[in-house]
């Protein structure tokens, strides 16, 4: 869920001619470290309810080993939780009003069922974080009778509804037993094997909780990687390791359309690089489920042949970590049911080469893990033209991506970055030099060296 998004879009926006040292994020106190295995990671949102005609985890797990051949890494689950049917929309209602934290919902299958499938993802070298929503509960969670007073209140008396949200209430985190009880719960879910927690709304939960829970939580398991839905500064100092680049997303599709040229990326990546922390990492994506559903993305968003180049972008922009959403490798072109049965329906798996040779090019290449370095690269035309290197180790990577509806030429003046690099799309070595060349619109190479 996001509700925080336009405001904090303005704010970015403006920022880009502004001064950006008052946003500056809080030193943390002590360096920001991440679990190794996430920095040449991915991650792959998994649909359990759409993604199969069952909905179920062992129906999903029959698809374990395309994606790992696929190169997925991370494999992030929706909420797992049952859902509330007082105030439901739809016939099987939203993921995000949960009515127990600490059992499974049971059109999923069973706790049993979830415990085999983490193991069957563990055993394929496979990590697994479940969606956790600490916001707010379903209209009838247990905590309504039970501990009335863990919710905010309404004039009547009664626990407030979430924002606009009917069908969810308001935690209030002011009381310290109702923060105790979610942290046990979440603390519960490690036991089953799971490697993180991707947090909904996590934005509108106060740092004084995430400050008491994530110590916790990672003394258990040192390394849990742990994901903020929200792009606010303070998630970045307080224990997570990754959040949500928004204002980013939300510039990537007026690119798409012709309504920005390519410049305002690179200012907004230099607001991010001074809001967040250094080495917070920024989860990149052209959907994920409140934009497809919602926003019809990657298809409507990213028109045409506009999503190529960008998903490109997305799994090799500097500190990120990529993800992509269930179906896009089929692709799937329209904006799942969110309340209701709507399977994807896979068949054709026309994307999935093409993810596979970033996913597998990002696993293997240090130049492409979220802490190697990022030198933007002057290749042509600035307005429609995107190129920048990442380094480390040794290792280099050379991406130029034209960002526009017209072919545009290309000349590598950069001495350095000629030669006879490998073509990771094409499987060949190309020799560059300082000759023009043209891209096709919505173009995108990549050169490894």
């Amino acid at each position: 869920m996001n509700k925080s998004l336009s405001a904090s879009l303005a704010i970015l926006l403006l920022l880009t001619a502004c001064n950006v040292k008052e946003t500056s994020a809080p030193q943390p106190t002590v360096a920001i470290t991440h679990p190794a295995w996430i920095m040449q990671g991915n991650i792959y949102e998994v649909n359990v309810r759409q993604y199969t005609t069952e909905g179920t985890l062992t129906a999903f797990s029959q698809h374990l080993d395309r994606l790992k051949n696929m190169g997925v890494q991370t494999l992030w689950f929706m909420p797992l939780n049952p859902i509330s049917k007082k105030d439901r929309k739809g016939s099987l209602g939203s993921y995000y009003a949960v009515a127990d934290y600490k059992t499974i919902n049971p059109e999923f299958g069973t706790l049993d069922d979830w415990k085999k499938l983490v193991t069957e993802i563990h055993n394929r070298g496979m990590k697994v974080v479940i969606d956790w929503v600490p916001n707010h509960t379903g209209a009838d969670h247990t905590w309504i009778t039970t501990h009335p007073d863990f919710y905010v209140q309404d004039s009547t008396g009664k626990p407030a509804v979430a924002f606009d949200w009917a069908d969810v209430r308001q935690l209030d985190y002011t009381n310290t037993v109702m923060q105790d009880s979610m942290i046990n719960s979440m603390k519960g879910w490690l036991t089953t094997g799971i490697d993180g927690f991707r947090v909904d709304v996590a934005w509108n939960v106060p740092a004084s909780f995430w400050n008491k829970c994530i110590p916790q939580l990672k003394a258990i398991n040192a390394d849990l990687f742990m994901l903020a839905e929200g792009d606010k500064a303070y998630l970045s100092t307080c224990g997570f390791d990754a959040v949500y680049p928004w204002p980013m997303f939300k510039l990537m599709c007026k690119v798409a359309k012709g309504e920005r040229d390519v410049s305002v990326l690179d200012s907004m990546k230099a607001v991010n690089d001074t809001l967040y922390a250094p080495g917070t990492i920024q989860m990149y994506f052209t959907s994920n489920h409140d934009e497809n559903s919602w926003n019809k993305s990657d298809f409507g968003m990213f028109p045409g042949a506009s999503h190529a180049p960008f998903a490109v972008f997305t799994q090799t922009m500097a500190g990120s970590v990529p993800l992509v959403y269930s179906g896009q490798e089929e692709p799937v072109l329209r904006a799942l049911q969110f309340f209701d049965k709507d399977p994807i329906g896979f068949q054709k798996y026309e994307r999935q080469k093409f993810y596979q040779t970033l996913l597998e090019l990002r696993k293997k290449n240090p130049a492409l893990a979220a802490d190697a370095s990022f030198t933007k690269v002057s290749v042509g035309n600035e307005k429609a033209l995107y190129a920048f290197t990442r380094e480390k180790d040794g290792h280099k990577i050379l991406v130029i991506l034209n960002l526009s509806p017209a072919e545009q030429k290309v000349i590598v003046k950069h001495a350095h970055l000629h030669g006879n690099p490998h073509n990771v799309f094409m499987g060949t070595r190309e020799r560059l030099g300082d000759v023009p060349w043209n891209i096709e619109p919505w173009g995108y190479v990549v050169y490894e060296y």
